[in-house]
């Protein structure tokens, strides 16, 4: 058996409860337990629906993962748990369930940024992380650009977003076109029959004057609000909406801007590899989009696979095994969950 440390990661940062276990940089189980089903009628995520739901699936999600590794609880070596950003009644789940699990095992506590653990999880998938490495982070409630010298230390936000982050647009444009919550996957769905150049919709924050002050933010709310007035007068004139076309503009739009600020990020940092993660990294276009770009411009890119993008146990796992590893000190029990932690405070 490998001596390197078996880490146990519990995520619970919105509507997912997620517990994972890694030795060293290999994911030995990764289980998920979903409310979306709970939220989809209300077309988002709900904080206190969440939150029950986490009570709920964390002693079943924790069986599952362990029997997935063949291990025991208490052949864990340390535990992990996002204290934030997220929502704050679904961290505090994941947080109290990590204290519990840290002072009856007397193992070491954890505690770490949720957006430093989608760049860690890279790990599992293509091993350890170029130093630097510029990384695109892109979900339902970040849209983010940093450059990181240490996962585990040292992480400089370049950018982000202003108002709506991707995901969010990706919802709400889904909504506009009679799709289901979550929009991303079915805008992705839809776009693939669709011509992404029939409606040419804004990129925000690409102008020679935005980009004098904000050359590395995002901004979606324009590109949604001009979608929605797009929509809006074809149904007026009575006319059809080309639902496949209309989601391949929007698409389009979201995955330009976001790889071209990514490459510029990189080239102005002088930093050879990108790696894109969250949920929105899922997306097929933007996936294709960065390969293209990256491969002309002469830069690496690292994507892990779909499920990996989304939130999960196994990418807090595999940032407290990092923590683990390059000895970081562990957190107290007195641990608070911080809904607006900021990137650049990795551990808690």
């Amino acid at each position: 058996m490998s001596d390197e440390p078996l880490v146990l990661g519990i995520e619970t940062s919105c509507d997912e409860t997620g517990v994972g276990i890694v030795r060293g940089g290999t994911l030995l189980a990764d289980a998920v337990a979903s409310s979306l089903e709970e939220h989809a009628r209300f077309g988002g995520v709900v904080p206190e629906v969440a939150s029950r739901a986490h009570l709920e699936a964390m002693i079943p999600s924790l069986d599952r993962a362990c029997e997935t590794a063949g291990v025991r609880l208490a052949d864990v070596d340390a535990i992990s748990v996002t204290s934030g950003p997220g929502l704050a009644g679904a961290l505090l789940v994941g947080v109290a369930a990590a204290k519990a699990l840290a002072l009856g095992l007397g193992k070491p506590l954890y505690g770490v940024n949720h957006l430093a653990a989608h760049v860690a999880v890279d790990t599992l998938e293509h091993g350890p992380l170029p130093e630097p490495c510029v990384s695109l982070l892109v979900s339902g409630g970040h849209s983010s650009l940093l450059l990181v010298e240490d996962v585990t230390d040292t992480v400089d936000p370049l950018g982000s977003t202003m108002d709506d982050a991707a995901g969010e647009a990706f919802d709400k444009v889904a909504r506009l076109l009679g799709l289901p919550f979550p929009g991303g996957p079915y805008v992705d769905r839809e776009a693939k029959a669709g011509d992404s150049a029939y409606v040419r919709f804004p990129r925000g924050l690409t102008g020679q004057r935005d980009l004098a002050r904000h050359r590395f933010d995002f901004s979606f709310s324009g590109l949604k609000t001009a979608v929605a007035r797009w929509v809006e007068t074809r149904e007026r004139a009575g006319e059809p909406v080309p639902v496949a076309d209309v989601a391949a503009s929007f698409q389009e739009a979201v995955c330009d801007v976001l790889t071209r600020k990514a490459v510029d990020a990189c080239r102005s940092r002088g930093v050879d590899d990108l790696l894109i993660g969250g949920g929105v990294a899922a997306n097929s276009r933007l996936r294709a989009m960065a390969q293209e770009r990256c491969d002309t411009a002469g830069i690496r890119l690292r994507v892990p696979r779909p499920k990996l993008c989304t939130d999960n146990g196994a990418m807090v796992a595999a940032l407290g095994a990092q923590m683990l590893a390059r000895g970081r000190t562990a957190s107290r029990l007195d641990l608070v969950a911080d809904s607006s932690l900021p990137v650049t405070t990795i551990a808690g």
